[in-house]
């Protein structure tokens, strides 16, 4: 299996609509991918900064799609990159990192959602 990350890496300043993310951005991109031969799911998950404990946050958000293997995802974004590549202006000022990962390892007591 395989994980494509988005990362946004936290800067002084930087925008990042959550809002917009969640109820606009993530649903037309799952409606566009999820559907997609090789598609297990996807995470997103909201960077926090744990000042008490002196640990800044690194990332503001994360998005992790999960596919069968690269070419799975590549075949399902690939019709759909320039609308959603396009739409990323509409909810951050962030140039986003891509990781693409192969999961060595992963053990879960509940199903991901």
């Amino acid at each position: 299996m395989f994980n494509i990350a988005s990362i946004y890496p936290f800067t002084e300043g930087c925008r990042f609509d959550f809002d917009y993310y969640l109820e606009k951005h993530m649903p037309l991109s799952i409606e566009r991918l999820s559907k997609a031969e090789g598609f297990h799911s996807v995470r997103v998950e909201r960077g926090l900064a744990l000042e008490e404990a002196n640990i800044p946050c690194s990332y503001v958000a994360m998005c992790h799609y999960y596919f069968d293997t690269v070419e799975h995802f590549m075949a399902a974004f690939m019709p759909h990159a320039q609308e959603l590549q396009g739409d990323i202006q509409n909810y951050t000022d962030i140039q986003p990192i891509i990781q693409i990962n192969e999961v060595a390892i992963a053990i879960s007591s509940e199903p991901m959602q």
